[in-house]
């Protein structure tokens, strides 16, 4: 028997459609109650227990309570690092759910991948940002230039409070419908909450959809680049 990570237990959590419905669910950073992931997997509250149980006795899960609620949500940025490549590998193979609908343009535009901005915004952001020369390296070693650092500082990032976080500043992320990398890590999370604080974009209520005004996408485009 062969030591190390046991990765067909994870694979095997993750196989089952209930258990990916609530998953991707969890994608959008919100954290949910037993009784809305059962609604999101299509399955009965009793059967979603046990499903919720599993996971989060794998780890893939962590819960916390407000007065009588138990909520859900991912357990970590790794979780949803992983959810994201495995809905690019699912959409490069042909693994894909019945036809979009009309919502589907406006997710492959912009969304949020748990805390950070996804999709054609969150691809050319990541793309202007390296043009620029504010991140260096592969997609393996990626890091914040000195550069990057003070134009990022204007847009208003505190970095002080960042550099304080476990979480890693800087990280690629692949982009399920991109197919390219968008950024994710304490900065990518920063950079979106920076958004929606200007006031450029909202999270579209039980979305992932993040939309912006045409203030906002021009604000955008001013400060990251022209988006093609």
């Amino acid at each position: 028997m062969k030591d190390g990570p046991n990765i067909s237990a994870i694979a095997s959590l993750l196989g089952d459609p209930a258990r990916a419905n609530m998953l991707s669910a969890l994608m959008g950073g919100q954290a949910l109650t037993a009784s809305e992931l059962a609604h999101e997997a299509g399955v009965a509250p009793s059967t979603a227990s046990g499903h919720l149980s599993k996971l989060e006795s794998a780890g893939l899960v962590a819960t916390r309570r407000q007065g009588r609620h138990r909520y859900f949500h991912l357990s970590g940025h790794d979780v949803a690092h992983v959810l994201e490549a495995l809905d690019g590998l699912a959409a490069r193979v042909g693994h894909t759910r019945a036809r979009p609908g009309p919502k589907d343009a406006a997710l492959r535009q912009a969304r949020v991948c748990y805390d950070h901005l996804a999709g054609t915004r969150g691809v050319h952001l990541f793309e202007c940002l390296k043009a620029r020369k504010f991140l260096a390296g592969g997609d393996d070693d990626l890091e914040l230039t000195a550069v990057g650092e003070r134009a990022l500082a204007r847009f208003g990032i505190d970095f002080e409070a960042l550099k304080t976080t476990r979480r890693p500043l800087c990280r690629a992320c692949l982009d399920w419908s991109e197919r390219r990398s968008h950024l994710s890590g304490a900065l990518g999370a920063a950079i979106l909450r920076g958004i929606y604080d200007k006031g450029w974009a909202r999270r579209e209520k039980a979305s992932r959809v993040v939309t912006f005004s045409r203030h906002g996408a021009q604000a955008f485009e001013r400060t990251f680049g022209v988006l093609q």
